[in-house]
């Protein structure tokens, strides 16, 4: 298996580049840290209108210590660049997430860049990630309906929605009415048979686990807690792993993501064998969601995962 290569280190392990599979996205990000945008104005160009894949590359982008000051000396060049001022709202939000910036400029420039490009999800995703965390019910419920109103299928925005809606009410404990179970089902229900939202009832699963296991009314770690081998929990791994194996959804550009709270599902229900196949796909390409829920160094826990699972294959 590659090494888990990352970027920093952080509770003794390397961080997971959010870039993932994307080496065009890597490269360009370097070019940007070094003040050279020219290869992101091309890299979006190339991107077009695959929402998905340009939400994911300008919200990497944006996580740059200085992507905002050099997305604002980009529009002072181009002040009709729609990418250039989705880049400088996307990056502001991060910088507001971080106490370095205000939410209302990060709204305000959100707004402003998606008055250039009505069409395009990308800055209602920005405004999305900023309420997520900051937000009221009604304010996120409403920027949902925003970016799916121009992208149905957003995997970005379906993920942020259900770590949401997988917050309320945690003294409901294992409800299996819970919403945010009706509303993975329901986005795996509209969407088409191909789409990876079909694994998004895991998602879900993982999510309530988290809540859960942070309130004390589930084991902290997941290898004690029942909550991955309950019937629903067995229902949701079979479908959204049969849905890989016949759709795959290799070419999304989120698919690692997808697949870490796939093998995190598999390992911890005590299915090692299709664990293995997982973490043969994922690679290198660890997400931190769902190996640190609660609070765990996720990069322990799945190379520990790992190692179990394909030492039993």
């Amino acid at each position: 298996m590659p090494p888990l290569i990352g970027r920093s280190r952080k509770r003794g392990g390397p961080l997971a580049d959010p870039a993932l599979d994307d080496s065009e996205l890597s490269e360009v990000r370097t070019q940007l840290a070094q003040g050279r945008w020219i290869a992101v104005s091309s890299l979006l160009t190339a991107t077009a209108d695959d929402w998905d894949r340009r939400g994911h590359r300008i919200v990497v982008l944006a996580e740059g210590q200085s992507s905002a000051a050099w997305a604002r000396d980009w529009l002072l060049v181009e002040p009709e660049s729609v990418d250039a001022a989705t880049l400088l709202a996307c990056a502001t939000v991060m910088r507001a997430l971080d106490g370095k910036d205000t939410d209302d400029r990060a709204r305000e420039l959100c707004r402003a860049a998606a008055r250039l490009a009505p069409a395009d999800p990308t800055p209602w995703l920005g405004l999305l990630i900023l309420a997520r965390s900051r937000g009221t019910e009604e304010e996120v419920g409403h920027l949902f309906d925003e970016v799916r109103s121009r992208h149905p299928e957003h995997h970005h925005a379906h993920h942020l929605m259900a770590a949401r809606l997988a917050e309320h009410r945690p003294e409901a404990g294992q409800d299996p009415l819970h919403e945010v179970y009706d509303f993975a089902a329901w986005a795996a229900e509209q969407a088409p048979a191909d789409s990876p939202l079909a694994v998004l009832p895991v998602v879900a699963h993982a999510e309530r686990y988290r809540v859960l296991a942070a309130a004390g009314m589930e084991p902290s770690d997941p290898a004690r807690s029942a909550h991955w081998s309950g019937r629903r929990a067995r229902q949701v791994m079979k479908t959204a792993f049969d849905w890989w194996l016949e759709w795959g959804g290799e070419d999304h550009p989120r698919n690692r993501v997808d697949l870490n709270f796939l093998a995190h599902a598999k390992y911890f229900g005590g299915r090692q064998a299709e664990a293995a196949a997982l973490f043969q796909r994922i690679g290198a390409h660890i997400t931190p969601a769902p190996w640190s829920y609660p609070d765990r160094d996720p990069f322990q826990a799945f190379l520990a995962a790992r190692s179990v699972a394909l030492g039993s294959a």
